[in-house]
């Protein structure tokens, strides 16, 4: 099928330029340098290891210093370990099997530590993480042949997902009774459980996406009895879903490593659930055997006689007898959890752990599928008969480092496609439980129909009787331009205003509220990260505000996606002649900065450049026929 050798090749030409940034990051860089790119970690100190499966030696690492850099090492990636006196040979690769804070776990391909691990300083450094390439890479063309092959369920979902086919529902199904969700959530649930082979939660911000998808899945593990898996792009979004689900009573197995390391979360792992085992006990018994026969071998010194070579051959021969003792236990353990699990949650590529990868589901759901790359989601697509997207596509899409790859199409999400294609299977999630009513206004008219309400919680709340729930500052005619550096704008007087708006409100919310310490909580967003820098250098400054820097935070977009705070500052940054506004042009990022704020949100902009675009020019216009509208001269 074109379908997806179309999709095969775009992937390609995004590998071959996530490789080409990955190399550039690289080569002739020092270890400092590939430290602060978040690539390395360096020194690291050895915390344990211990034998795991399939005879290889898995060492916990501890970095020592330089912990407040943030870094890429995740579970499921490839790595390297390494020594400082020979970097050619002083390095063993493997793969990253847990980590958390300044700690992680590599299982190394080899069976025991080499010598230059006990001499000199040792680092642990990210590699290009082919392997997820490859597992999308193997994914469509699998999709394939299964699109082009016999009559099975999966062929019907995968024939409806490009597009050949129209999704069919099943009629006269029972409904579900659950008062707990509002009416829309409800229709959501029905026509999950009423779908053969497709249904989409499109779920706008503040909608209860989550709550509806927790309640529907508990509806087809108890009334359907079925078993199911649950992925998602980010590791955050597959935790929240785990610990909801378990909070609901279902029996779920969480594969992979947690985001946030909670007790109640390792719990749900896979590490977590076997140590629980009645059978770990034996495991453990054997595993020491093992290392104890091994360290009697390592006792015999390299020129040794015959005698002594059986010997130290015999003890070796031993230890992988039992190891392979250990591995057939360990996948007794491995079963029995798996019969018992009624959800398992993992990440996209993370859905081929091997302990799921040859499973069947009769539902897969696919959370935060607006933000996911679609060859990614074919991994677990393949392993099912029904799909649930559920997302935002009017929200934040999928990072890709290929402009080309993106231009030809790999950022349309296969959520989008599906939307457009299957309208009959989407319901829109139209009561938000976040925003007062004027903040949500403009992006339900803009990306919602204008469907989108606020529910009586929310719809009139603000920080005082009398405040604004939004405004838009209009800095036109202040002369305040901005400055470009690189592919980056930056607007100091512009950051100046906005502080001293903050500061000014900070004070009047001070003076009126009775409950002084529950301070709101308050994001300063830009587009641009050197407006952020010019921001947060501001901020320091600002005596008045001082008090208040623990609820304040300063951050781009990309980063608050999924977040809300009480109040919402957006500095616009671009002002210029030419009416240039660069990617303040991607008005689904924009969609994302305003609905993050529940209470107030604040735009500060200037209408001469942003009104020469019509998304900033209509909302201006509502800003001024809410009386939201005010010019920056009141504040100079």
């Amino acid at each position: 099928m074109n379908y997806f050798k179309n999709l095969q090749e775009l992937l390609k030409v995004e590998r071959e330029e996530d490789l080409r940034q990955y190399q550039r990051l690289t080569e002739q860089a020092s270890v400092a340098e590939r430290r602060a790119n978040g690539l390395t970690w360096y020194p690291v100190a050895i915390r344990g290891s211990e034998m795991s499966r399939g005879d290889y030696l898995t060492v916990e690492l501890e970095r020592t210093t330089h912990q407040d850099i943030s870094h890429q090492f995740r579970f499921g990636i490839p790595a390297v370990f390494f020594g400082n006196h020979d970097p050619k040979n002083d390095r063993v690769e493997g793969t990253i099997a847990h980590q958390s804070g300044n700690r992680l776990r590599i299982t190394l391909r080899t069976d025991e530590l080499p010598d230059w691990t006990r001499d000199g300083k040792l680092g642990v450094e990210v590699l290009f993480d082919d392997n997820s390439y490859e597992e999308m890479q193997s994914a469509l063309k699998q999709a394939m042949t299964v699109a082009e092959g016999a009559a099975t369920p999966t062929r019907e979902l995968v024939q409806v997902l490009a597009g050949n086919k129209t999704p069919t529902f099943k009629e006269n199904d029972p409904e579900v009774a659950l008062p707990r969700l509002n009416e829309s959530q409800q229709r959501a649930v029905q026509t999950i459980l009423k779908a053969n082979e497709l249904a989409i939660v499109h779920g706008p911000p503040g909608t209860g996406k989550t709550t509806t998808l927790v309640q529907a899945i508990k509806a087809l593990v108890r009334r359907d009895n079925q078993k199911i898996l649950v992925v998602a792009p980010s590791n955050t979004a597959v935790d929240l879903l785990s610990e909801k689900l378990h909070l609901e009573g279902v029996n779920v197995l969480r594969v992979g490593n947690p985001a946030r390391v909670t007790e109640r979360l390792m719990s749900l792992t896979l590490d977590g659930k076997m140590s629980e085992h009645p059978q770990i006990k034996e495991v453990k018994r054997l595993k020491k055997q093992a290392q104890e026969f091994k360290n009697m071998a390592h006792k015999y010194k390299r020129s040794f006689e015959k005698s002594e070579r059986d010997q130290r051959k015999l003890l070796f021969e031993e230890a992988h007898k039992i190891m392979k003792e250990v591995a057939n236990t360990e996948q007794y353990i491995i079963d029995d959890l798996m019969t018992k699990t009624q959800v398992v949650t993992a990440t996209l590529v993370g859905s081929n752990h091997y302990t799921v990868r040859s499973g069947r589901y009769q539902t897969v759901v696919i959370d935060e599928a607006g933000q996911a790359l679609e060859p990614a989601c074919w991994i677990p697509l393949l392993k099912a008969e029904k799909v649930v997207l559920a997302g935002d596509h009017c929200q934040l899409p999928p990072t890709i480092k290929s402009e080309a790859a993106a231009k030809s199409g790999l950022s349309k999400t296969l959520l989008e496609k599906c939307v457009e294609l299957h309208p009959q299977a989407v319901t829109l999630l139209e009561e938000q439980y976040r925003m007062n009513e004027q903040i949500m206004g403009y992006s339900s008219q803009v990306f919602y129909k204008n469907l989108l309400k606020a529910h009586a919680s929310v719809a009139k709340r603000r920080l005082f009787a009398e405040d604004k729930p939004l405004l838009f500052i209009d800095t036109a005619g202040c002369g305040f331009d901005e400055k470009i550096e690189g592919t980056s704008a930056t607007n100091p007087e512009e950051a100046g205003l906005l502080l001293k708006h903050l500061s000014q409100f900070m004070t009047e919310w001070a003076s009126k509220t009775k409950t002084p310490n529950e301070v709101p909580s308050v994001a300063i967003i830009s587009p641009y990260k050197q407006q952020i820098q010019v921001l947060s250098g501001q901020l320091t400054q600002v005596a008045d505000l001082q008090s208040f820097l623990p609820a304040i935070a300063v951050n781009t977009v990309d980063s608050f996606q999924g977040q809300e705070r009480d109040i919402v500052y957006i500095s616009m940054t671009r002002s210029n002649a030419e009416g240039v506004i660069g990617f303040l042009s991607d008005i689904r990022r924009m969609n994302v900065a305003m609905t993050r704020a529940r209470k107030k949100l604040v735009i500060v902009g200037d209408s001469a450049t942003l009104a020469q675009f019509p998304f900033y020019a209509d909302f201006i216009a509502y800003a001024e026929s809410i009386d939201a509208y005010q010019s920056a001269w009141e504040w100079m």
